[in-house]
């Protein structure tokens, strides 16, 4: 079967692209430099045997493992992103292997002040014994979501060697900005031309996620009354204060990220800023069920009703913006998406573990554009941060997974 060298290798490989995508930026890809980690897997794919391979112009790897059965099998589709967080630093990563993790402690080479401990990162009780990658402890590693990569390159050129292995036409989707969202806004379903898909985006070894926030934006846009400071008594309105009022009335022990866990959604600002006259509060909004969204932007449109009446000669915009929707209300209608993946997990010798995302994948929209897609675990962990690390041997069984899964759908089909 695929080996964990087979996998780590062509991981080490990716993590040193820096590929962060930029929230600010209106190109696609938002940053250039993604398309150079998909040069490298075009050029991949097509040394593998992989005659399909393309890059299109909006940074998207399309590619196709053929069929090598006489049955009638749903084309599948598996899809990770290029693209790392623009939270954390993803310039000059250098990674580090820990062999055979004894346990206890992991401090980073390059900033001892980075530890990861398991009371923090507690699945690393499950890896004694396995090798763990980290970064060096001045950049996050990428695994988040180069692991999904290197395992279904993995996966691919097992398929592409081995052709005792039967299963129906596979496609491979690589994504460029998923970490801002934008993630599958270009991505042609027609040319994808799949039925079912799997995202390889999740974490901790055996884990399916299908179920994920439904999300909104919201975005307010306070204007204030400008008048100089020196003759401003009774006359200014402040937007910088207004909207400082607004954010010291919401919550602050429940409907926050920090107090939130399980199936709890949230207020959450992202950003503000502006002048007197003019400033702009961004928010996003989180909740496993629909309708609770409207709930919870009602209760921001009313806190910024209440500060608004005392500043009478001012006005505010406030405008929701939907991102993405729960996977479940797709996945759902379609049972043996979830049962074959489950079959799969089983066959590589893992319990099954089935999670909700507090967050978003690909496979989240990708569900409501046609192609019900859950989500399989990569063994990443810690997204987004210096102490972001990843399992050598959970990598190697995600992609005997994703071998597993073409399987299984083409025996019961």
């Amino acid at each position: 079967m695929i080996t964990p060298q087979a996998v780590t290798e062509r991981f080490l490989r990716y993590v040193k692209i820096d590929t962060q995508s930029d929230p600010e930026s209106p190109t696609i890809p938002s940053t250039a430099k993604q398309k150079n980690l998909a040069k490298v897997l075009l050029e991949e794919l097509k040394a593998i045997g992989v005659k399909d391979a393309e890059l299109d112009e909006y940074g998207y790897v399309y590619a196709t493992v053929p069929s090598n059965t006489n049955k009638q099998v749903p084309t599948l589709c598996f899809c990770s992103h290029m693209d790392t967080s623009p939270d954390c630093t993803g310039v000059n990563v250098n990674p580090v292997i820990h062999k055979k993790y004894p346990g206890g402690n992991i401090s980073l080479p390059n900033d001892k002040t980075q530890v990861l401990t398991p009371a923090a990162h507690p699945d690393l009780l499950n890896q004694i014994g396995n090798d763990i990658v980290t970064a060096d402890g001045t950049t996050l590693l990428g695994a988040d979501n180069k692991a999904g990569l290197a395992e279904i390159m993995a996966a691919a050129e097992y398929l592409m060697h081995h052709p005792e292995v039967k299963h129906g036409a596979i496609r491979i989707l690589f994504t460029p900005d998923e970490e801002i969202g934008r993630g599958v806004d270009k991505v042609d379903m027609k040319k994808l031309g799949a039925q079912y898909g799997y995202t390889i985006d999740g974490e901790s070894l055996g884990h399916i996620e299908a179920e994920n926030f439904s999300a909104d934006a919201v975005t307010i846009v306070i204007t204030g009354v400008s008048v100089h400071p020196g003759f401003a008594k009774g006359k200014m309105e402040n937007a910088i204060k207004i909207a400082s009022a607004i954010i010291d009335k919401l919550p602050k022990d429940k409907l926050t990220p920090e107090s939130t866990s399980g199936m709890e959604g949230f207020v959450h600002p992202i950003s503000i800023g502006g002048s007197l006259e003019q400033a702009t509060l961004k928010f996003i909004i989180r909740d496993f069920a629909t309708e609770g969204l409207k709930v919870k932007e009602d209760l921001l449109k009313s806190i910024t009703e209440k500060v608004m009446k005392d500043y009478p000669n001012s006005t505010f915009q406030f405008t929701v913006t939907e991102q993405y929707r729960n996977m479940k209300e797709i996945i759902d209608k379609h049972p043996k998406v979830i049962e074959y993946a489950e079959e799969a997990v089983k066959r590589s010798g893992i319990n099954v573990h089935m999670q909700s995302i507090r967050g978003g994948t690909d496979g989240s929209r990708l569900s409501f554009m046609g192609m019900p897609c859950p989500n399989i675990f990569a063994g990443e962990h810690a997204f987004h941060g210096k102490q972001e690390w990843a399992s050598v041997q959970d990598m190697q069984k995600a992609a005997e997974v994703v071998v597993n899964i073409c399987r299984v759908w083409e025996e019961k089909e």
